[in-house]
Order: C-alpha cells, then structure tokens, then sequence
C-alpha cells in the first residue's frame, strides 16, 4: 500500500494492548499489579492509550475479568486513556456492556474507550461456556453493534430498556478484527479500526485498504482512524533485545502446540527448542515483530508507517522480566518522541 507522503514516527500515536500475561514463578496478583505498573509509566512516557484484552481460560493470560482491570487501571492513573482491546461481544449481552463501560466512563470521564471483536477470545469449548449454548450468525456481531450504541445514544432515554448508566454518555467505539469483514464493518459504520496483525498479519493491507475505500463517516469519525498492533521487543542492543524475544517466541510455540503455560524467561538460543517447522509457522504469525535497539527499531517501524499509513500503532511487549519489559516500552517512547 503505497503513500504519498512519508510519514515520521513523530506523526503516530502510539498505545499500549497488555494481556496482563502471567510470568512463570509469578502469582496472578503479581501480573495484576505489574499491568498497573506498566500503565503508570507508560503514562509518563507519552503513550495515547493503554488497552486490556478479553481471553479466558488460559494460564498465561489474566485478563479474563477485563472490565475490573481496566478499572484498576483507571484508578492508579490520571491521564492516559484506558479501555478495552478488545471486549469480545459475543460473550456478552450488549446491555450488560453498556452498563459496565457507563459506570466506567462515569467513574472516569473523558478516559474510557470501547474496544470490540468477534472472537471468543478462548477455545470453542470455553466459548460454550460463555455462550451457554448461543450459535453466533453472521449478522449477529453487526446487530450487537447497533443494540449496543441505540443503549449508549441519548435517543434511548424513551426506550423501555435502559442503560444507566451508559445512556447519552459520549464513550468512543473501536472495531478490533484480523479480517477483512471487520474492516467493512468498520468502514460501514463509520468507526476507528484497529488490526490484529500481532499474531494475525496475512489480511493486514487488504484490510486497511477495504477500509479506508468504503469509510462512511458517523457522528463519532468524519474520516477513517486506522490502527495496527504489532509486537515491539526493545533493549539497548540489538542482541539484548533479541535474547528478551525467545520469551514471545516460546509463548508463541505455547500457542501454536496449544500448551498454555506461564511466560517463561528468555533463553539464549531457539535452537532445540523449536524445529524448522514450527519456527516457520512462529516467524509468519509474528511476522510484525519489531526487535531491537532504538536506532532498528526506529528505523523499522518507520517504514511500517509508511506501508500501512496507519494514523497510531498498538504495542505489545511479551517480555518476561518486568523492569525490562518498562525499559523496551521507554526506548520506543524515545524512538517516537525525537
């Protein structure tokens, strides 16, 4: 996707997605408080927004009660806009969403984003658990979309369901997706758009493309708001950095062996941990991770920008060492603020 003028990092927001990832020999508290930890600093270091993912049933990941961390979260900062990467609304009611994210956007004004996928953010036997049998069409998604904006909208207050609080406030809506039919929908509904290309990168250009050509503008966006997540692994070498990246790559493999273990420590090497085939299956599914020291990693993500004209990147870090992980989102900060 090619861009006529050459953008810098300077011209990008830059944002932060934490799965409140559980490290091994940490306690799930632990990850809690460093999730918290993570948004104070990012905070002072510049970033736009700080977004928790909804996934359930994985021992590696504690973000499953989303709605309370974002809370927690909102609670020990002041300025950084925090919300939801998203909240997966088939597992829940649209009127439930909207009474949890008003209480929010009460609780803390003018902070709160709305973050929304499709995915169950789970297996599918989980997601039957969430869905207490539900079977999801494909409209089902769209319809949810409009039920849960008619709550919010002040035209709502003659209804005879209600969200209070919820209705009349004004909580920005974001559609999260690694698909094309997320972006339309996007574009359909005149909403901000954010791709998963962390872990899902074949649809990236496609997507952002169908976007921006079928963008209609709404009352909350007159033009299209484009965002892209990527993997980011910072340090003060190139070698440092790429050691700290073993820790993404085992959990990747965790991923793709379906073995959901705690984020293990770095190694010094794949090698024997990993075979041809699974590195091929890891390097294509984590294809824009960004690792290095600032100088790469400012190079590298700047022509990022410049083939996907993205108007802010989401960063997530899989970094096992906590103090390292705040360092590699400081290093970034540098690169963009310069």
């Amino acid at each position: 996707m090619a861009v006529s003028n050459k953008k810098i990092l300077q011209d990008i927001k830059f944002s932060v997605l934490d799965l409140v990832p559980v490290t091994q020999g940490n306690s799930h508290l632990q990850s809690m408080q460093n999730s918290l930890d993570l948004a104070q600093h990012t905070e002072k270091f510049g970033y736009e927004r700080f977004w928790i993912s909804e996934h359930h049933n994985m021992e590696s990941i504690v973000s499953s009660a989303t709605v309370v961390l974002l809370s927690h979260v909102a609670q020990g900062t002041s300025r950084i806009r925090v919300g939801s990467g998203g909240i997966m609304l088939p597992n829940h009611a649209p009127l439930i969403v909207a009474e949890q994210f008003g209480t929010l956007a009460t609780l803390y004004p003018n902070r709160i984003d709305l973050g929304l996928g499709r995915a169950p953010g789970t297996d599918q036997l989980t997601a039957q658990a969430l869905r207490r049998g539900k079977q999801e069409s494909v409209q089902d998604f769209p319809n949810d979309i409009d039920e849960l904006q008619q709550y919010l909208s002040a035209e709502n207050i003659d209804s005879r369901v209600r969200a209070i609080p919820g209705e009349g406030l004004d909580i920005p809506l974001y559609l999260l997706g690694s698909s094309t039919f997320s972006a339309q929908l996007a574009a359909k509904k005149g909403l901000p758009y954010a791709f998963a290309s962390h872990f899902a990168p074949a649809h990236l250009f496609r997507a952002l493309e169908l976007y921006k050509e079928g963008f209609q503008p709404s009352a909350q966006l007159e033009k299209p708001y484009a965002m892209a997540c990527v993997n980011v692994i910072a340090a003060e070498t190139d070698e440092e950095a790429k050691r700290l990246a073993t820790s993404l790559y085992q959990f990747a493999m965790g991923i793709i062996t379906n073995v959901r273990r705690p984020l293990p420590p770095p190694v010094d090497s794949m090698e024997g941990v990993w075979n041809q085939e699974q590195e091929a299956m890891i390097k294509n599914m984590m294809y824009f991770t960004f690792v290095g020291s600032k100088e790469t990693i400012k190079r590298e993500l700047s022509a990022f920008a410049n083939r996907t004209d993205v108007q802010e990147i989401i960063v997530v870090s899989h970094i096992y060492d906590h103090e390292a992980r705040k360092r590699s989102y400081k290093i970034l900060s540098e690169a963009f603020s310069e």
